[in-house]
Formats: C-alpha cells, sequence, structure tokens
C-alpha cells in the first residue's frame, strides 16, 4: 500500500463558511424552549407509537442522540415562527438530524439525500411517515410572529446585528486569505 493513500489534509476553514451557523445562532437564541412534563413526553411517544423500552428514532429507528424540531425553526436565513416545545420534536439519530437539516420532514425522508431512510434502505418508512403525519395532527406546534411580539424597531436592530456580524466574517476571511498567501509564500522560501 502506498503510503500517501493514508495521508489525508485537513480541510481548509473559511471564516464565512460558519455563515449559516451564525445565522442560525441569531435566530436559536430567541426562540423560547418550552420544557414538556412527564406526561407530554408519554403522550408524544404514545402517538409516536413508542414506549421508553422501543423508544427510536422517529425517521430510521435508529438509536436516539436527540430531539429534532419536526418543522425547522430557520428557513431561507429567517425564522419560521415554530419554537422547541414538544409538539415541534420528535425523537432522532445524528444522522438523520444532520441530514434533514431544515428540510420537510416527508420529502427529506423519501428523498435520496444523503442519510435519509430511503438512501439507507429503511424498509418501514410508509409506517413511518403514518405515525409522523398523526403526530403532526395530534397537536399544532405554536407559531409565533416575533417581529409583532417585539417590534420592528427592536426585530430590524437583531436582523441588523446579524447583517453586521456577517458582513465582518466576508472582510474577516478576505484579510485571511491574504495573510494565508502571505505565509504560504514565506514557507515556498524557506
Amino acid at each position: 500500500m502506498e503510503y500517501l493513500s493514508l495521508f489525508r489534509m485537513p480541510t481548509p476553514m473559511k471564516i464565512t463558511g460558519r455563515s449559516s451557523s451564525i445565522t442560525n445562532a441569531f435566530i436559536n437564541s430567541i426562540i423560547p424552549i418550552v420544557r414538556p412534563s412527564a406526561e407530554e413526553v408519554r403522550q408524544a411517544l404514545e402517538v409516536l407509537g413508542m414506549t421508553p423500552e422501543t423508544f427510536q428514532c422517529a425517521y430510521c429507528g435508529g438509536g436516539v442522540s436527540e430531539w429534532d424540531h419536526l418543522r425547522p425553526l430557520v428557513k431561507e436565513k429567517k425564522p419560521t415562527g415554530y419554537i422547541s416545545e414538544i409538539h415541534n420534536l420528535v425523537p432522532s439519530c445524528g444522522k438523520c438530524n444532520q441530514s434533514k437539516g431544515n428540510k420537510e420532514w416527508r420529502a427529506w425522508m423519501l428523498s435520496t439525500a444523503k442519510l435519509s431512510p430511503t438512501a439507507r434502505g429503511i424498509r418501514d418508512i410508509p409506517e413511518r411517515i403514518r405515525r409522523l403525519e398523526a403526530y403532526e395532527s395530534y397537536r399544532t406546534p405554536t407559531k409565533m410572529d416575533f417581529s409583532e411580539i417585539v417590534g420592528s424597531d427592536v426585530w430590524t436592530q437583531h436582523q441588523n446585528n446579524l447583517e453586521r456580524v456577517q458582513a465582518l466574517m466576508r472582510e474577516s476571511q478576505t484579510l485571511a486569505t491574504q495573510i494565508n498567501i502571505e505565509i504560504a509564500n514565506a514557507y515556498k522560501a524557506l
């Protein structure tokens, strides 16, 4: 075996590559988190066809590592108005949560997106979809108009702060690229 085939360079980082993480942080930081009662969790699992003994990812049946927002909190870099509450959360594995992202859950489950249940060959997808549909109609999640609640001035200030941070990230990336080129040239000159 050739030694170079065993080696992999680290992926170069870009400051601007974290733009969606910053947008999500700005939105998630304002969204309330409503802790469910034990009874609400029991009811949610019952609608999903689960018990504590059969607790599993609602999308694929794998082990649960987190609860995923069935309806995304962020869409097209804007808040959807949904909050973090049991009526908008389902048990999920990390693979499904990361793959689904902010996509509509049903379309994603049936898609060939990397790590979607369909792409992984999960056999009982129609049954899982039926349970998730029952969960959706079990109790409508809260949807709020954040701008209306805090007022347009405060909302605009929050959005402007996000844009200022992202503009600074773009400016910083330009400078970082220049610095990187100068350091690489200095290395070549050694």
